[in-house]
């Protein structure tokens, strides 16, 4: 339901999920999704009873993304697309804004965007921080535990996520994270991560500059949330939808 909290100008999508989602949902037997918060969601937007929908949490791959005992580099780092609601602009303010940004890099991986990249480098240009900012198009999936593990930090300020699989991917690798204090992301990050209002750039700058300064703070983080994404499993994921369905066939 992204469209209809931040629609965008002649976007096929809102029309398909204000007329079209709708009538579907209504049909449906039950509803699964992926957060408590998207079930609200489906409730506020689409007045769906909330006795007819089960959040079911995903989950991440164990064997592929887990600690790799590298040594962290002197990047900071983001995975995701450039939309504006993904509110890189603010992540990027917020990277320029450290008393010692010229020490870091900020690593943006995900695709590039005709419609949004352009504009992001622009910033990037007009804070002379183009030498520290490195837009990394997409990475192969084989590739991501390794740049995850050699990260100072995830941040993932995202101004709304139905659930925020980086996160979850970031904490199994025992890379600290930051990221936003609303929508599903505190329901995956839990007490295991820095969580901030994302549309406050300082506190982005000053939980960047802890994490960076503060060792005891990053290893506290790293095993927080190696503890706390073991909750998570596809197996838990698979027989609570499996029980969800047994009801209805």
């Amino acid at each position: 339901m992204i469209p209809l909290r931040f629609p965008k100008r002649f976007s096929p999508l809102i029309p398909y999920h204000r007329y079209y989602t709708p009538q579907v949902l209504k049909q449906a037997q039950h509803i699964i999704c992926i957060s408590q918060t998207t079930a609200q969601d489906i409730t506020k937007f689409y007045g769906i009873p909330a006795n007819k929908i089960t959040p079911i949490p995903l989950a991440y791959d164990r064997t592929h993304f887990r600690p790799l005992n590298l040594a962290t580099r002197n990047y900071f780092l983001y995975i995701g697309r450039q939309d504006p609601y993904k509110n890189i602009h603010r992540l990027i303010t917020a990277f320029a804004a450290l008393p010692n940004c010229k020490d870091y890099e900020l690593w943006l991986v995900g695709p590039s965007d005709s419609r949004y990249t352009p504009t992001l480098k622009a910033q990037v240009a007009e804070l002379s921080i183009t030498n520290q900012v490195k837009f990394l198009d997409y990475v192969p999936y084989s590739e991501l535990p390794k740049i995850i593990n050699e990260a100072i930090a995830l941040v993932f300020p995202s101004l709304w996520e139905g659930f925020g699989l980086p996160v979850l991917e970031a904490m199994a690798c025992g890379t600290p994270v930051i990221t936003s204090n609303l929508s599903s992301l505190p329901e995956v990050a839990g007490d295991a991560a820095i969580l901030i209002n994302p549309y406050n750039t300082g506190e982005i700058t000053e939980a960047m500059q802890a994490i960076a300064t503060d060792s005891a703070l990053r290893s506290r983080l790293s095993s927080q949330g190696i503890i706390h994404c073991q909750q998570f499993s596809w197996e838990k994921t698979g027989k609570a939808t499996v029980e969800v369905l047994s009801r209805y066939l």
